[in-house]
């Protein structure tokens, strides 16, 4: 299942997933932080009557994979960035027996020591600080769950689509991968994350994987 949030690409999202990956996908999940109806090839809808933000429009979807009996979900954005054709190298990785696989763009290529690129870097290098592994992208939002993480995503409330999450669970055991993407530039919409937020957000996740994740129990 393929998890999906933002409506302004979705048709043509839709069509170039159908003519790219058409046997990987049995199902696509579109997801509106607001609210949804469509109706194309794939079979599935859900509609949100409220608005419930990035969390939990991404823990509705794997909360549905789970009860649908998905045995794979992939965390796609439909602004351009993620393109299909890395979703089976993604795959290829769950089936090597890994529980999660992150889209990364720094597997086999060089990451930029950018200013763009120090909040990455930073929360990479707290990732390494306290797991002892290598996260090269953490912040990359292509990512693809196994059927055990599924359950435990859709089961678990204070579970979100962030890097202080990927680290909890890399210290739980987890067996977490990356594997070499390509992203393009955003096609459309905008980020909610002004410099401002960006610095919010970032703060909170190198404070959150430091100091925070040694309280948290799994559930």
């Amino acid at each position: 299942m393929l998890l999906t949030t933002s409506f302004k690409t979705i048709l043509n999202m839709t069509t170039l997933l159908s003519m790219t990956v058409p046997v990987i996908l049995s199902g696509l999940l579109l997801l509106d932080v607001g609210k949804i109806r469509l109706s194309l090839r794939f079979r599935l809808m859900v509609d949100l009557p409220v608005n419930l933000g990035l969390a939990g429009a991404f823990q509705t979807g794997l909360r549905y994979a789970y009860e649908h009996g998905y045995n794979k979900a992939v965390q796609f954005d439909a602004d351009g960035q993620h393109l299909p054709e890395y979703i089976q190298s993604l795959e290829e990785k769950i089936n090597d027996g890994f529980d999660l696989v992150i889209g990364s763009r720094f597997v086999t290529e060089k990451r930029p020591n950018s200013l763009r690129m120090l909040g990455n870097i930073l929360i990479s290098s707290a990732i390494k600080l306290t797991t002892g592994k290598t996260i090269k992208d953490p912040t990359s939002g292509m990512r693809m769950f196994s059927e055990d993480l599924i359950k435990e995503f859709a089961l678990n409330i204070n579970y979100g689509p962030e890097p202080d999450t990927v680290s909890y669970l890399i210290r739980n055991g987890v067996k977490v991968a990356e594997a070499q993407v390509r992203m393009e530039d955003r096609q459309a919409g905008e980020s909610y994350l002004t410099l401002s937020r960006s610095i919010k957000y970032m703060t909170h996740m190198f404070v959150s994987i430091l100091l925070i994740q040694n309280f948290r129990k799994r559930g």
